[in-house]
């Protein structure tokens, strides 16, 4: 079963974190949707966070957690918010269960195949050795060769736990990404179509989703809107939550 951090007692509200995050990421923003009247599941998809890891990785498996989370937690009727491989994976969800959500919310990404690009990230993550029991500071350093955005390296050092005294490991399962990295940039099925309210947000600085992917998104979500943060990139959730939540917050409403 997929960890889950639940906040408030409400309505079912679903929130799912993109390649290489956690629930974590959402925390400050849940408290608030709980606050609000929401019951807010901030979830670990499977190989991320604190949910169990295994050797098979993909959209179809991760909707299928999903799926099973909502079953044994009694949820009906839900809203979901998805950021990058968490909103391709609502968007599955949505496409496959249309009778479970109501309002699904999807964060700078879109249903189209995107090209593998996270090359030097996993490279980066790949060249520590935790066997030297490296500190976090030796294990930033060696990361910060690779990845030179202060922000990016930080989202991904979150991951870095104590798996016992003096032993640092990542939370995520990176032997198994290595191996499916191809997964995440896999498109929505060609006749997957989801007729409820939905809404993409994009951030302005973030090549995620182009004008030029505005047909492709109506067609396989026709009751949809498209929404622009500027200034942000594709952390727009981060980058600015305050305009974030006021986005989604009257979208749910």
């Amino acid at each position: 079963m997929l960890y889950s951090k639940i906040e408030g007692s409400g309505k079912p509200l679903l929130i799912l974190h993109g390649f290489l995050g956690m629930s974590d990421n959402w925390k400050s923003l849940g408290v608030q949707f709980a606050s609000d009247g929401f019951q807010v599941h901030l979830l670990d998809l499977r190989n991320h966070g604190r949910s169990f890891h295994s050797d098979e990785f993909s959209y179809g498996l991760m909707v299928q957690d999903v799926y099973d989370y909502c079953k044994t937690n009694n949820l009906e009727k839900i809203n979901i918010i998805g950021h990058s491989m968490g909103g391709k994976t609502a968007m599955l969800f949505a496409v496959t269960y249309p009778e479970m959500i109501e309002k699904l919310i999807v964060a700078d990404i879109g249903p189209k195949f995107y090209p593998q690009h996270h090359q030097t990230i996993l490279e980066g993550l790949n060249a520590v050795d935790f066997s030297k029991k490296p500190s976090r500071n030796e294990v930033e350093e060696i990361v910060s060769h690779y990845i030179t955005d202060f922000g990016t390296r930080q989202f991904l050092l979150k991951s870095l736990y104590w798996q016992e005294p003096g032993q640092l490991a990542f939370r995520f399962n990176l032997a198994v990404f290595n191996k499916k990295i191809e997964e995440i940039g896999k498109s929505l099925p060609e006749n997957a179509i989801y007729n409820k309210p939905t809404l993409f947000i994009r951030g302005g600085n973030s090549n995620y989703i182009l004008d030029t992917d505005f047909v492709n998104i109506k067609k396989h979500f026709p009751n949809s809107k498209i929404e622009t943060i500027s200034n942000t990139g594709h952390w727009l959730h981060a980058e600015n939550p305050e305009v974030f939540y006021k986005m989604t917050r009257s979208f749910l409403e």
